[in-house]
């Protein structure tokens, strides 16, 4: 997918350690927000380059071989794809910056890594399908699959907060899981419009419903999160024809 403006801009910039960043992205995509979103809560800049993806750059198709799509985050000049890979990056080459999206406990790193997982195959692969299919069935087949997952997700948050009374799957700010789950936000929006299903329910999943208000409100994320509903939609008809 690709727009001719990107959701936010940060022109050619170096951050103040020296390093220099670019991130190849398309607007829409749940996959490079949560990039964009990681590099706010650091407070790194970075230049944001635009793809095409019916026409690619040579850019992209160098720096991502294997599976020539976004998000790639190049680093004085070295490629990483892939978006949990990304993130975790980030936060390995960049320790100080901003917060630490992931726990120092080893456990507590493997129990979030266990659920950014999970939500980009429970929840990632029915959005994908809900996209891309060709019969409605099998896109409500999918939205119902998404749906059982963030009741899942749901639990599992709900144990947290007795134990801890956090406000995020990190804690008590933002973290790997909020990121890989939240980056979704935007697209939950577009999928009810689109086939009339609601995947972030209050009524059925009201902690997430929580959740997702304070996830949506931090400065990180404002801006960033496609918020036209319409405009992603007429985008994604151009996209499949």
């Amino acid at each position: 997918m690709a727009s001719s403006k990107p959701k936010k801009e940060f022109g050619n910039m170096t951050d103040a350690s020296g390093d220099e960043l670019k991130l190849l992205g398309v607007w829409d995509s749940p996959y490079v927000n949560r990039v964009q979103i990681v590099l706010n809560l650091k407070g790194i800049s970075y230049e944001y380059i635009e793809e095409d993806l019916m026409n690619k750059s040579d850019l992209l198709l160098r720096s991502n071989p294997v599976h020539k799509k976004v998000p790639v985050l190049i680093h004085n000049g070295k490629p990483i794809a892939e978006s949990q890979v990304i993130v975790q990056y980030l936060d390995d080459a960049f320790p100080n910056a901003g917060v630490l999206l992931l726990p120092s406990d080893p456990f507590e790193r493997a129990v979030a890594r266990f659920w950014a997982v999970y939500v980009d195959d429970k929840v990632g692969s029915p959005w994908y399908t809900i996209l891309f299919a060709k019969e409605r069935e099998e896109k409500l087949e999918a939205a119902a699959r998404a749906i059982s997952a963030m009741e899942t997700i749901e639990a599992a948050f709900r144990e947290k907060n007795a134990a801890e009374g956090a406000p995020f799957f990190g804690g008590d700010g933002i973290g790997f899981v909020d990121v890989v789950l939240g980056s979704y936000l935007g697209w939950f929006r577009v999928i009810e419009k689109m086939i009339g299903v609601r995947i972030l329910d209050a009524a059925r999943t009201p902690l997430l419903a929580a959740w997702a208000e304070r996830f949506e409100a931090a400065d990180a994320v404002r801006g960033v999160l496609p918020d036209d509903v319409d405009k992603v939609i007429d985008f994604l008809q151009t996209f499949l024809h």
